[in-house]
């Protein structure tokens, strides 16, 4: 596997090393032994998928310390514009947005620290998104930033997503208060 090391702090791109021949493919999504060796968590407790069709926007969601949770993304099938967002007061990146497609093809994971909004849109019909997670779900300590939030200047490519009530009320960044240091 390689890692790389994106242009915001803690958020890295996973490559997988693939064994692909004529019966289709193989790789280890996930080695704790690597991971540790790469700097990477190796506390995941809950694995959690998702299914949408195209166009879908789940997010930017995280959740509150001392429920903040870090998760290792990546599709199973179909493809996905993946987008985090660093909320970490004292970071030098504050407020800006990192974006990648992940998807079946490239096998690209991301990892995504505590810290960190983190959105998907679809860009395939039934799309599956996985996320292994550092810490347990907590509805009542998630939270939403406006996916379309001037501030952010994310460009989803779609004007008019599908989104959930929770993701439409979402809170705009300038009246956002980082629980992250």
């Amino acid at each position: 596997m390689t890692v790389e090391h994106t242009h915001i702090k803690d958020l890295i791109l996973i490559q997988p090393t693939v064994f692909e021949d004529e019966r289709g493919y193989f790789y280890e999504s996930y080695n704790a032994k690597q991971y540790q060796e790469h700097g990477l968590p190796t506390n995941f407790v809950q694995d959690n998928q998702s299914k949408s069709n195209k166009g879908v926007l789940r997010g930017l969601h995280f959740q509150n310390p001392p429920y903040a949770q870090g998760k290792l993304v990546s599709v199973i099938k179909g493809a996905v514009l993946d987008v985090a967002v660093d909320i970490r007061k004292s970071s030098t990146t504050y407020g800006q947005h990192f974006t990648v497609e992940l998807n079946e093809t490239n096998k690209t994971m991301l990892y995504v620290p505590e810290g960190f909004a983190h959105g998907f849109i679809t860009l395939q019909n039934n799309t599956i998104f996985s996320y292994k997670c550092t810490n347990f779900y907590n509805n009542k300590e998630e939270m939403s930033l406006l996916w379309n939030d001037t501030m952010l200047n994310i460009n989803w490519n779609e004007s008019n997503p599908s989104l959930s009530v929770k993701d439409i009320a979402g809170i705009s960044f300038n009246q956002f208060k980082s629980p992250f240091s």
